[in-house]
């Protein structure tokens, strides 16, 4: 798919100390054929346009698969969120979202938070925005607080995604959540609500790694108490001394769901080939390689990929632009039983398609998303 436009945009701001510092910022939008853009705004070291544009295709086939009326996007600028205080931040996405101009709005291109960014982000974009366009838009953005036209349940939302796609993964292979084992990597937003959602299904969260400790108790973690440990120190080390062991160990612990939810590139070859487990549920972007995926293939475990298991983020973002646009919100309830309906249809959908042609769902989730997308490329034809 060729890529739609980008955007690379000056950010100058005036620090707390007097002197002025630039940074670099991007805008990608990879294909608008079904809808508007859609797609994180990151703040990170890291960030370089060529990354913004490969995030922006991957949210093309994630907003596709899930047959979400977006196309795909991205954002970011190349900064260190944590060497700049709360005024210094808002100076900086303010002028950001200032640089983008028409760029972005509710009908063209809707970012959210990623990376180093949050609901205060989306608030001081929406902010600026409004204030550019004389008048308050808040669906130029989603991931907002609340109280500004957010929706609930989305904090849990991409967690609560990746609890359905695995359930709905055990009850395709015969592998009930109840009295399960899980092993969860990463124990920030993703991984702790699923987690929680697996416990409280009757399973046994017998391995947590985080970046500071990997846990691992046959007899289960409690997730409650691991969140409150977090909570007061900001990591898992600590929670469990007697229960702490190697960062190897926690691909060798067995399990029946094994969800990698911290950062891409985790579950390399040499890890695939020891993992004892029957079903990788992809709660991170990318967390497994290619040739681990052929391997996890040979041995027979099931991988659901990133753009199905993690995609319930976007998919209640896309609530929250419905709700916004007709000033009406969603029950909680309401919102979940929605996100597990519109999920469980991608997994159906994807499913069929990957044992019809006998091949994984990760090619099959590839497959539905880039037919829907040249399909929709095609009846809208061309212009002039």
């Amino acid at each position: 798919m060729r890529l739609k436009r980008m955007m690379i945009v000056d950010v100058p701001i005036i620090l707390d100390d007097g002197s002025i510092v630039h940074y670099e910022g991007y805008r990608v939008q990879n294909t608008l054929s079904r809808g508007p853009g859609k797609g994180g705004l990151r703040f990170h070291p890291s960030v370089t346009l060529n990354e913004v544009m490969a995030l922006a295709c991957w949210m093309t086939i994630k907003n596709a698969a899930l047959n979400l009326p977006y196309g795909g996007a991205k954002g970011g600028i190349r900064l260190d969120p944590h060497q700049h205080c709360k005024g210094e931040l808002q100076r900086i996405t303010r002028r950001y979202t200032s640089e983008l101009g028409g760029f972005i709005g509710p009908a063209r291109d809707i970012p959210a938070p990623d990376v180093g960014t949050n609901e205060q982000t989306m608030a001081w974009m929406m902010d600026t925005y409004s204030m550019n366009v004389g008048g308050t838009a808040t669906g130029v953005v989603t991931g907002k607080p609340v109280a500004l036209g957010g929706s609930l349940g989305r904090h849990d939302a991409t967690g609560r995604g990746v609890f359905i796609s695995a359930q709905e993964a055990g009850r395709r292979r015969g592998v009930p959540i109840k009295g399960a084992r899980v092993a969860v990597q990463g124990f920030g937003n993703v991984g702790s609500v699923a987690a929680r959602l697996f416990e409280q299904a009757g399973a046994r969260v017998v391995a947590l790694q985080d970046h500071s400790a990997t846990l691992v108790d046959e007899a289960g973690i409690s997730i409650a108490a691991a969140s409150e440990h977090v909570a007061n120190t900001g990591q898992l080390a600590g929670f469990l001394p007697g229960a702490e062991a190697s960062t190897e160990t926690f691909w060798l612990v067995p399990s029946e769901f094994l969800v990698p939810a911290a950062l891409e590139g985790q579950l390399l070859p040499e890890r695939a080939r020891l993992v004892e487990t029957k079903i990788v549920v992809e709660g991170a972007n990318g967390p497994t390689t290619p040739a681990a995926d052929d391997i996890l293939s040979e041995r027979g475990i099931l991988v659901v990929p990133d753009v199905l298991a993690n995609a319930g983020g976007v998919t209640v973002s896309y609530f929250e632009w419905v709700q916004d646009f007709s000033s009406f919100f969603w029950t909680e309830e309401e919102i979940n039983a929605r996100l597990e309906k519109i999920m469980v249809g991608a997994f159906d959908s994807i499913s069929s398609v990957a044992e019809e042609r006998r091949i994984s769902l990760r090619t099959a989730a590839f497959i539905v998303a880039c037919e829907r997308v040249l399909s929709a490329r095609e009846q809208r034809g061309l212009y002039p």
